[in-house]
């Protein structure tokens, strides 16, 4: 019998015992062997849909998909596997992948690295010279930290530009209590720096703020720079990642370093999670190097950082390493709502200055879109906007915006912070350690 009348055979036999676990792994297999991944995939699905949670079948289904160049399947399955804190090995080796596939060199050096360090037997002779890595045993910049992109490329140099922004708090709706905090931290300290010296105040220090996305962390950040006339340094993850080994804690430290240069000067970390997460949930020794080099960059034990500001933002909170709390780095940790109902009535107002409008309560709309982040107000303003242009292209005029459209477009927009309230919740009930959370369970009226 050949192998497509065995394979007849056993899936004749799943379609009486659908369930039979060690049989469709046994197809699935087959079929891999054979390189019929479309119907491999089938198997792999079904599978999953029996155990949901198995990461090592997850793997299976991702490389299927990658193997099938089904590549944007393939990537939602590995992104998925690859953020568990357990993760097997095998999956950031198929990410490395998968990631060469789509063209992204510096995620596949990242994701092969993360692999061979969690297990050195997945070393790949055809990845290490897709990727100009070349055998371990044999190359000396593995072990000095410095892993070649390709034989002939140097390291790409590190720049970023220091903002200078004109934008102040009064550009910023609402959040009085959360200016009054960064006030009392950053902003009076530089004012009068006599008097808190005289307290044994440094002039500088951290501060963390957490919230649904789209509450204007960043846009706070922003304005408190322009705020004291200071620099504004905007981080990314993609600015301090990098594909060399040891690069990323360079590329840190000389993030510090150009702030240092250029104080008074707001370093600020977006989503702070990807580069600070716990040391606990880290695979990878690399990325517990780069946090271990974070704080010693925030302690500022070889390097002063006065004048120095740090701001970050996260949308987890709980997913950050506990030592960014301690006294001198991230000490003020500060929960931006989505803003209040005066704090709506001035977004939507300043979002339609300069627009054709007319006959607008703002007041009223403000009631409509409880709990509507800022990023919520900007979409159904734009929505409104959209419904009066096909209507301004014919008549060759500007039609106004009503009251009315913004109103209908509130109705059909739902409030995406919801979602992060129903995560949020948990933690705030059953990992509030310290009372860290208790204006979570404020904002919902839960204490």
């Amino acid at each position: 019998m050949n192998a497509d009348s065995s394979l007849h055979a056993l899936e004749e036999a799943l379609k009486v015992s659908p369930t039979n676990i060690p049989l469709r792994l046994h197809v699935a297999e087959s079929y891999i062997h054979l390189g019929r991944y479309a119907d491999a995939i089938i198997h792999w699905k079904a599978l999953l849909k029996l155990e949901p949670g198995n990461l090592d079948w997850q793997v299976q289904l991702a490389d299927a998909y990658l193997q099938n160049e089904q590549l944007g399947e393939a990537a939602v399955v590995s992104e998925a596997i690859t953020q568990a804190s357990d993760a097997p090995p095998l999956a950031f080796l198929v990410a490395a992948r998968i990631a060469f596939a789509e063209g992204d060199l510096r995620t596949a050096v990242h994701h092969y690295k993360t692999a061979i360090d969690l297990d050195p037997d997945l070393q790949d002779e055809v990845l290490d010279d897709q990727l100009g890595i070349g055998p371990l045993e044999s190359t000396s910049e593995i072990s000095e930290g410095r892993v070649r992109f390709t034989h002939d490329e140097e390291p790409p140099a590190f720049d970023i530009e220091i903002e200078r922004p004109k934008m102040t708090f009064a550009d910023v709706g609402g959040m009085d209590d959360l200016k009054e905090e960064i006030r009392l931290k950053i902003i009076y300290p530089l004012q009068n720096p006599d008097l808190y010296e005289a307290y044994g105040k440094k002039i500088g220090g951290g501060i963390m703020m957490y919230g649904p996305p789209g509450c204007g962390k960043t846009h706070l950040a922003r304005a408190t720079a322009g705020e004291i006339d200071a620099g504004f340094l905007s981080v990314g993850i993609n600015d301090v990642l990098d594909m060399w080994m040891g690069n990323s804690e360079k590329n840190l430290h000389e993030l510090f370093e150009k702030a240092r240069r250029n104080s008074p000067c707001v370093l600020f970390f977006d989503e702070v999670d990807a580069l600070g997460g716990r040391r606990s949930d880290m695979n990878s020794g690399s990325a517990r190097q780069i946090i271990n080099q974070f704080l010693a960059e925030m302690d500022g034990v070889q390097h002063s950082n006065d004048g120095l500001l740090v701001l970050s933002a996260t949308n987890a909170p709980w997913h950050v390493d506990a030592a960014f709390r301690r006294p001198g780095r991230f000490d003020r940790v500060i929960f931006v709502p989505p803003p209040d109902r005066p704090g709506r009535a001035e977004i939507l107002q300043w979002m339609c200055q300069s627009k054709p409008v007319k006959d607008i309560d703002f007041q009223y709309l403000a009631k409509q879109t409880d709990k509507f982040s800022g990023a919520d107000l900007k979409a159904i303003v734009d929505v409104a906007i959209e419904s009066k242009l096909g209507e301004a292209m014919k008549t060759g005029k500007p039609v106004p915006v009503t009251g009315k459209d913004l109103s209908q477009a509130a109705a059909r927009h739902k409030p995406t912070t919801k979602e992060w309230f129903a995560s949020a919740r948990n933690y705030a009930l059953y990992a509030n350690e310290g009372g860290l959370y208790d204006d979570i369970l404020k904002f919902l009226d839960m204490k």
